[in-house]
């Protein structure tokens, strides 16, 4: 297989297998796009599903326990924001844009997790002040390529609201589109939340939800459009994909009231913990961690957590690390459809309804992800096209995991180290 020296990377957030599988014939790019490549119809996504370890294991081929991102936000209980893993320096295993850098391949990225302080050469990170003494631009900065964000706001900041959609991915797809135009990187990756965030506000299958799918299918025409006006069109791989689904919910369950109740925390009436805690609850929505320190009493943990209402599953230290989840965990614990975990401290009840009137603020969601990655219907997608992709196939099943070493055959890389995925050979032509 010959290989080709560009390929733009674009995630969709929160697409799934229903999305094309339902939608096809409304997304005139996308339904070009599976018609004339290939599409990989069920990809089975890693646990927990969320966006920041997703992001993290389709460019590493690796699972959340090797690569180090094992959640969206790091343990801080006593913050009533955690951070976030925005910097590339906490993962722990290769990624595919310094595969390329090492191959003196131009990287960019616009908005991809787990990217701040990274040496991609064109780099919009994903990072949001976490401190009373610091702001947007400050934080922004230094997490970026600075000389190229000052240019980029410039040219296009006018289109943004703050982090509000659709204005944000109008912003983002504005930047990717020069930079492809005027650059031609050989590796773009491009993360647009258009889609989840209205499948947090308003739920997964949500007329607003919907709209933001047509709105994404026509960025994505945007940035094909970029390649040919950039005249390496011919010579460019396109991968649309989802990094995870959603699940419409109404229930919320907060295990660190429990624990907080019982004597195992010590809660703050700012929903915060005590640095002096011996059980925690880390929620990652539709699945928790749960962290003990010199606590003997884990059958009655376990014990109490299964009474409560709402939980599916609870996993143990060996379960969760052998489904690739966090090994310093002491159980993992599943909701089932419908409920999903906050880390709050100090509620009412255990479980709680959500109040309609509070959607839209912190923690309180009409749809949510993270869950186990083999619930029903809960997979995503990925959608392969370009002068080296079979054309008029497609391939029925695949994991997360092995997206970053097809995408890497594709750009003729190769991982040095053993990963978890491996190449989707039927996507390639011979």
């Amino acid at each position: 297989m010959s290989t080709n020296q560009h390929m733009v990377i674009i995630s969709l957030d929160s697409m799934g297998f229903r999305d094309i599988n339902e939608h096809q014939k409304e997304l005139p790019t996308l339904n070009k796009l599976v018609n004339g490549g290939t599409w990989v119809k069920s990809v089975t996504g890693i646990y927990p599903t969320l966006t920041y370890p997703s992001h993290t294991t389709i460019i590493t081929g690796q699972y959340p326990s090797t690569h180090g991102i094992v959640n969206n936000t790091k343990i801080q209980p006593e913050r009533r924001s955690p951070d976030w893993y925005w910097y590339q320096s906490d993962v722990k295993s290769t990624t595919l844009y310094d595969l390329a850098r090492q191959k003196k391949l131009t990287t960019a990225a616009f908005l991809w997790p787990v990217t701040a302080g990274s040496k991609i050469n064109y780099n919009l990170a994903e990072i949001f002040p976490n401190r009373i003494w610091t702001n947007q631009v400050w934080v922004s900065l230094k997490a970026s390529s600075p000389l190229f964000l000052l240019e980029m706001n410039h040219k296009y900041g006018k289109l943004r609201n703050g982090i509000k959609q659709p204005q944000l991915d109008d912003f983002i797809t504005a930047c990717a589109v020069d930079t492809i135009e005027n650059r031609k990187p050989n590796l773009t990756m491009i993360h647009l939340v258009d889609m989840d965030s209205m499948r947090h506000r308003y739920g997964v299958r949500s007329k607003e939800a919907m709209e933001a799918l047509h709105r994404l299918d026509k960025h994505v025409a945007q940035l094909i459009e970029a390649t040919k006006k950039a005249e390496i069109f011919e010579d460019t791989n396109f991968v649309i994909l989802g990094d995870h689904y959603q699940i419409n919910v109404n229930k919320m369950i907060h295990l660190n009231t429990l624990f907080a109740r019982k004597g195992w925390s010590s809660s703050k009436n700012n929903q915060t913990i005590e640095y002096n805690w011996s059980v925690l609850a880390k929620s990652c929505d539709g699945a928790t961690y749960i962290y003990t320190r010199n606590f003997k009493y884990l059958d009655e943990l376990k014990e109490r957590i299964s009474r409560v209402e709402g939980i599916e599953h609870i996993y143990s230290q060996e379960e969760a690390v052998k489904r690739g989840a966090d090994p310093e965990c002491t159980f993992m614990v599943e909701a089932k459809a419908g409920y999903y975990f906050t880390d709050e401290s100090d509620r009412p009840t255990i479980v709680e309804e959500v109040d309609p009137d509070t959607l839209g603020q912190p923690d309180r969601y009409n749809g949510v992800h993270g869950y186990d990655p083999d619930k029903a219907g809960y997979q995503t997608t990925i959608v392969f096209n370009g002068p080296a992709v079979n054309e008029g196939k497609t391939v029925e099943k695949a994991n997360l995991v092995d997206e970053a070493p097809t995408f890497a055959k594709l750009l003729g890389l190769e991982f040095k180290e053993k990963i978890a995925g491996h190449c989707i050979n039927e996507v390639l032509k011979n």
